[in-house]
Order: C-alpha cells, then structure tokens, then sequence
C-alpha cells in the first residue's frame, strides 16, 4: 500500500507540473483565462499530493519526494491541450480505483477511508473537465474561437474559486 501511495504521489505530483507547464503555455498564447484555470488546477493536485504525503506520515510510513521528469511545454492548440487534461484526469481517477482495490486486498480500512475523498474528488474533476471540453466543441474553432473559449474558461474557474471559498477546503 505505501509503495502505491508513493507512486500516486508521483502521479499528483506530475499533474501538478503538466498543469502549470500548460498555465506558461496559455500566457504565451495570450490565454489569460486558461492561464489562471491551469494554475489553479496545478495548486489543487499539489494539494492533493501532500494530502497524500501527510497521510503517509500519519500512518507510520515513509513518504517519498518523487522526482518528476520535465513535462512538454508546448500544445498543437488549447483544444489538443484541454483533451489532454480530461485523459489525464481519467488517468488519474483509474489509478486512485487501484489503490482503492489494493486498500481492500489488505484490509487496510483506514486507506480505503482516507481514499474516498479522491473518489469524489476525481468524479467531479472528470465532470468538469468534460463540461469544459463540451462548450469548447460547441463554441467550434472559428477564428474568433480562442476568445470564446478563454472567456468560458475563465468563468468556469471564477464558478469554481467561488465555489471553493463558499464551501471552504474541498
């Protein structure tokens, strides 16, 4: 189990990098909204990663520090790079059922506790990422589509700050 939790905290850990690669990326592109999503996202899965760490420490087990290979920094289009954070996402969500399987094996009824919360965590962030990517296709890729699409974005991210600072820490 410790050994599976070390690697999801490389896991989280690597989403978080990916995550603020494509926040430089959206500045380049002069996608502030997109920008300021992207960065949000990477903060909350470097949350999730020392949620993880902690844990570890709580449980008398030894945390590791992963090292995390340097992520891509550049994207065919913010349509290419929003697919990629919804397959990430789904990557993610398939390796916290493992550790939740794993948990179960062991009788490990404090992991499988502890794991729930990504459960629900991981439901909403692939329901997210599929509404964004939704409105991405509505919204099409016309010449004014990069627009549309970081003025949707940056909404869904002032919904989601919102929705965060009502409901305190997720």
């Amino acid at each position: 189990m410790t050994k599976a939790l070390n690697e999801q905290i490389k896991l989280e850990g690597t989403a978080s990098f990916i995550y603020l690669s494509m926040a430089s990326w959206c500045d380049t592109q002069g996608l502030e909204g997109c920008a300021a999503f992207m960065h949000r996202q990477s903060a909350e899965e470097r949350e999730h990663m020392l949620r993880i760490f902690h844990y570890l420490s709580e449980v008398d087990a030894h945390a590791l520090v992963p090292a995390i290979k340097q992520p891509t920094d550049k994207w065919k289009s913010v349509q290419v790079m929003l697919k990629e954070v919804y397959e990430h996402e789904k990557k993610v969500t398939a390796s916290i059922n493992n550790l939740l399987d794993i948990a179960r094996s062991e009788n490990d009824y404090n992991t499988e506790n502890f794991l729930q919360w990504y459960i629900n965590e991981q439901r909403e962030e692939e329901n997210l990422m599929r509404s964004i990517l939704d409105k991405v296709n509505l919204i099409g890729e016309g010449p004014m589509s990069l627009y549309y699409i970081d003025k949707e974005i940056s909404a869904v991210n002032k919904a989601e700050e919102k929705a965060e600072t009502a409901g305190g820490e997720e």
